[in-house]
């Protein structure tokens, strides 16, 4: 199967560069994954396609303002740091700009001092391994000097960053939202849950790989990022005694499904645990831990247009982004919704 079986053509206007002022009021795209019939309405409107019984598995993970600008120790060149993954005791696989200058052994200043680092280890991939020392918590340092590492599409600045967190966010760990999340307001959560719809949180810190293009045209040859989950017993409980009832499971994002997938078996059972994973989900995959999905409209050619065409055939799903791109929806991340069902 090629890259180029899951292009499609989108006027770069339809790239939504700020939120909506409601989250709700954003616009709903129903799609039925068997028929590929396609219903137009608004975010709100999801509390009538789900029953009584279902449950929403939710990312709660956090985005920490993981863009840090410091300057070379020595010279004083500018440096610019993304922080990706958490290695525990101070160490972050991060990306560096520029990549010339920060070489093994090179030491970095951010906040006249507030914060240090040095680059231990350069990686095949081109990232470094940082250990970073400071005083206090770590966090709160990130909050006081860091920035939201918005994707390269928003070329808008945002003025209020919890816009790019959702409502019921728990977990730091993350460089990039759970966008499909995003939709959520407590309210309608509230009204959701009093429909007789349970929440299972998952979480899964989205790094930037998420954005990474497929570069290979045989999709096969694409090499996944991996990213770090968690699952507590108690969802994975909530997750399975759903499943036995006859109840739909239903991922909020790619992020969740990735995850359910991850720890579901052959059995469609639901299994406590963390870990990594670096599951790469295409058309022929067969899905063992959902039954639908809400979740945003994708990049052309990229990993996640593959999954949703997973889910919903490959034509159902470029049927629809034709659709939406004819009747006008916003794309990408703080863009409209499909529930894949």
């Amino acid at each position: 199967m090629k890259k180029s079986d899951f292009y499609y053509d989108l006027p770069e206007e339809l790239i939504a560069q700020t939120p909506l002022e409601k989250r709700d009021t954003s616009r709903l795209m129903v799609l039925d994954k068997k028929t590929g019939q396609v219903q137009h309405k608004h975010f709100y409107d999801i509390i009538d396609y789900l029953q009584a019984g279902d449950c929403l598995v939710i990312n709660d993970t956090k985005v920490i303002p993981a863009r840090l600008y410091g300057q070379k120790t020595g010279t004083g060149g500018a440096v610019e740091v993304l922080l990706l993954k958490d290695l525990g005791e101070g160490r972050w696989e991060c990306i560096v700009y520029p990549g010339r200058r920060l070489k093994e052994g090179a030491n970095i200043t951010f906040g006249d001092g507030r914060l240090t680092a040095t680059i231990d280890k350069v990686l095949e991939t081109g990232n470094r391994i940082i250990s970073f020392r400071y005083e206090g918590i770590f966090l709160e340092i990130l909050e006081e000097l860091g920035e939201m590492p918005l994707p390269h599409y928003i070329k808008e600045h945002l003025s209020d960053p919890d816009r790019y967190q959702t409502v019921y966010c728990r977990e730091p760990g993350s460089a990039a939202a759970p966008t499909a999340g995003l939709h959520f307001t407590p309210e309608l959560m509230e009204r959701i849950r009093e429909k007789g719809v349970v929440f299972a949180p998952v979480t899964l810190h989205v790094g930037l790989g998420t954005f990474r293009p497929v570069k290979e045209e045989e999709i096969t040859d694409h090499v996944m990022h991996s990213e770090q989950y968690f699952i507590t017993p108690q969802s994975a409980e909530i997750i399975n005694q759903t499943r036995q009832s006859g109840h739909r499971v239903i991922a909020v994002g790619t992020t969740s499904c990735r995850t359910l997938e991850t720890v579901t078996d052959e059995n469609h059972v639901t299994h406590p645990g963390t870990g990594n994973t670096d599951i790469f989900i295409y058309p022929g995959y067969t899905f063992k831990g959902l039954d639908a999905l809400i979740t945003n409209f994708h990049l052309p050619e990229s990993t996640l247009v593959m999954l949703v065409s997973a889910l919903a055939g490959r034509e159902n799903i470029l049927n629809a982004y034709r659709q939406a791109v004819e009747e006008k929806y916003r794309f990408f991340s703080f863009g409209d919704a499909m529930f894949i069902c």
